[in-house]
């Protein structure tokens, strides 16, 4: 749990400082509407199969700082039912991308989940109610408005994360 605490710690002093050091820089530029600088987008997940059903809705926003770094806030909602079986997570984001150059994306995800499951009657002992985060980083290839890449949870944990791998392909959508 130690290192949980101190990886979230190291991720709030790193992200706090690029803050702080892209908000300086940008006060020296001109000022412009808030509003100006805010996108919205997010992801939709759909899957069907043989006596199953998967939902995933993740709307989110950001506030582009500067040219090269935006943070912002999103929701997670996941369903999914298998049989008699049922699986429910939802939680938030925090969002943090900075590009170094316009085409490369570099992100950091904080994102801590409420995970239900529930199971038929004849297995009451089995479910569960618990909380899990997922620490990704990422890197990715970006264009004005979708970025596609690949993203690692530093946090991973095989028995509570509701991933099935660390490793996480992405494509993010944002106007």
């Amino acid at each position: 749990m130690s290192s949980y605490k101190n990886c979230l710690k190291n991720f709030l002093i790193i992200t706090g400082i690029l803050v702080f050091s892209v908000n300086l820089c940008s006060a020296q530029q001109q000022k412009s509407d808030f509003w100006q600088n805010v996108r919205f987008g997010g992801g939709l997940g759909l899957g069907f199969g043989n006596d199953s059903f998967y939902i995933g809705v993740s709307p989110s926003g950001i506030y582009q700082v500067s040219d090269k770094f935006a943070t912002g806030l999103g929701l997670n909602f996941n369903y999914s039912k298998f049989g008699d079986s049922e699986f429910t997570a939802y939680g938030a984001s925090w969002l943090n991308f900075f590009n170094p150059i316009p085409q490369i994306q570099l992100s950091a995800e904080l994102q801590p989940l409420r995970v239900s499951t529930n199971y038929p009657s004849n297995f009451p002992d089995l479910d569960e109610n618990y909380w899990t985060t997922a620490l990704f980083l990422g890197v990715g290839y970006s264009t004005p408005h979708v970025t596609f890449g690949i993203q690692y949870d530093v946090l991973y944990d095989s028995g509570r994360s509701i991933y099935s791998d660390p490793w996480i392909p992405f494509i993010r959508v944002y106007f």
